[in-house]
């Protein structure tokens, strides 16, 4: 693992990646790199718009690259299942789901299903996806499921009698709770693959500290100047580049003997060359990743129906 580098990502030819919040930042230099080194892409962006500019950016930059734009809104579960729909009738499998968008830290919101937003966006839109996309996976030899977390997971572990923060919402634990969320489905998705005896990787992964747009989302959405700016000048001084973060990523996805249920991030916690990242305790309980999964299938309606446990 040392020194690995997007140049050691094996070829991807003749695979179909599906990368969530491809648009910008972090996911977007996971789908140029997964198409430079030959797979077929699918830019999954809420914004047609900026997933459609997305795409002929990277098609300047990755000449002759295999990638499609389609619109998916993961706080919106009947986009979810719009999005997973025409991913069937287009494709007969799937290599590599990378449940990469998200959003930290936003004042309070609801997602169009009434779900507080970072715990909808963050985790049950992707716990829905993925669910829709199983039998693509199944399907399909060598898949992976990669799911961003963050090391802000540390901040909380769950509060299964208030997922949606209805008694109190802190912005910050919200964020991290919804991170632990992502690393207890992973757990979890793992634990009913092994018992499926099924070969797909469920891993997860995690930037480190990089400059994106994530960081000054919230402050530009409340009218917070000074704020956004001072995470914008954190990002240029701090930060390592969208392609450095996007490594621990990349490495989950295509790196030989990834471990299921393994959570990479950079050697040094915010930055650097991909590696096993430390996680809290409470994201390994099985108890607690039974009983988000329970709840996420109640909340959003979708069940692994192939990986009852």
């Amino acid at each position: 693992m040392t020194g690995w580098s997007a140049q050691d990502i094996p070829s991807q030819r003749g695979r179909t990646a599906v990368v969530t919040g491809a648009n910008s930042g972090i996911g977007y230099v996971t789908a140029r790199e997964l198409a430079r080194a030959g797979a077929h892409v699918v830019l999954a962006c809420r914004s047609r718009s900026r997933g459609e500019a997305a795409l002929a950016r990277l098609g300047a930059e990755v000449p002759g690259a295999d990638a499609e734009f389609a619109e998916l809104d993961l706080a919106d579960l009947s986009s979810v299942r719009k999005f997973a729909a025409g991913h069937a009738d287009r494709h007969d499998g799937l290599d590599l789901l990378v449940n990469n968008a998200g959003v930290m830290a936003l004042p309070y919101g609801r997602t169009a299903d009434g779900f507080e937003t970072q715990f909808g966006v963050n985790h049950l839109g992707h716990f829905a996806l993925t669910g829709l996309l199983m039998p693509a996976l199944l399907r399909t030899r060598g898949a992976r499921v990669v799911t961003l977390s963050s090391g802000f997971h540390a901040l909380s572990d769950l509060d299964h009698g208030d997922l949606n923060a209805e008694r109190r919402y802190r912005r910050w634990i919200a964020y991290g709770r919804s991170k632990t969320a992502n690393l207890l489905f992973v757990h979890e998705l793992a634990r009913r693959l092994a018992a499926a005896g099924s070969g797909v990787v469920a891993a997860a992964a995690h930037p480190g500290y990089a400059a994106t747009n994530l960081q000054t989302a919230a402050a530009r959405q409340e009218g917070r100047r000074v704020a956004e700016r001072m995470m914008e000048l954190a990002n240029r001084v701090v930060a390592q580049p969208a392609a450095g973060g996007a490594l621990p990523t990349l490495y989950a996805a295509t790196a030989a003997g990834v471990a299921p249920d393994a959570f990479i991030g950079p050697r040094l916690g915010w930055r650097g060359a991909p590696t096993r990242s430390w996680r809290a305790g409470w994201t390994l309980d099985d108890a607690s990743g039974e009983r988000l999964w329970a709840a996420s299938e109640d909340l959003t309606g979708v069940r692994y129906a192939s990986l009852d446990a």
